[in-house]
């Protein structure tokens, strides 16, 4: 039998997690045009992404707003340029494969679970409404997600603390009900320092920030969560 988590977190209603990176795999668009890329697959796909978060954090500080999806295109443009890429043709099909991300494995099934124990689950993300609905289909599990939340309506991107409030008052909880997972250390952080339940699903071994907000525990896929958090 396995062994039972070190970490028990209680108390839960709620299950919010983040999207890029969490529930859908963001490398997905540059690893399908593989064939086009050849050795510049995984620069572009690291390039883009690093620039797509730099950019909300930008526009956060600058008290400006152009949507995730804008975003998204100027930083494929940033990273594309770069690596000396100018094909037109590429940058259109990387975008469109941007909306239909590839869903992590192990993502229904726990959803799944999750609403078995009547857990409320939902996303919150920086990213647009579009972009989210046609993630969510693509991946098939709309049927596991009681809302999807994005930052659009409030014109500010995470780590602002109006973002977390944001999920907090969807569901008219207060933050100790609420359990937040996210793959993005600096989203951790945020979410952590505004006083939400968090679970750093660390996929790739990272390195936590050396900024207040600290996770209750780490995991290294979603598989693990189900045996962590309680009602």
């Amino acid at each position: 039998m396995p062994d039972a988590p070190s970490t028990i977190i209680e108390g839960i209603e709620v299950c919010l997690f983040d999207a890029y990176g969490t529930l859908f795999d963001v490398a997905a668009a540059a690893e399908h045009c593989r064939d086009d890329l050849g050795d510049a697959t995984g620069p572009l796909a690291e390039l883009w992404r690093t620039k797509q978060i730099d950019y909300t954090r930008l526009l956060t500080l600058m008290d400006r707003y152009e949507d995730f999806w804008q975003v998204t295109g100027h930083s494929l443009d940033y990273a594309m340029e770069s690596l000396g890429l100018t094909s037109s043709a590429l940058r259109a099909r990387l975008m469109e494969l941007y909306l239909n991300l590839d869903a992590y494995p192990e993502v229904a099934g726990l959803l799944e679970t999750l609403r078995k124990r009547d857990f409320k689950t939902a996303i919150l993300s920086n990213g647009s409404p579009s972009m989210l609905i046609s993630a969510v289909k693509n991946s098939g599990i709309e049927d596991l997600l009681d809302a999807v939340i994005s930052v659009d309506s409030l014109k500010t991107y995470k780590p602002h603390p109006s973002v977390y409030q944001h999920g907090c008052d969807h569901w008219n909880t207060e933050p100790s009900a609420v359990c937040f997972m996210s793959s993005n250390a600096w989203d951790v952080a945020g979410a952590a320092s505004f006083g939400l339940r968090v679970v750093w699903v660390n996929r790739t071994g990272a390195l936590q920030e050396h900024i207040p907000g600290d996770p209750e525990c780490t995991i290294t896929d979603l598989s693990e969560l189900a045996g962590i958090i309680q009602t």
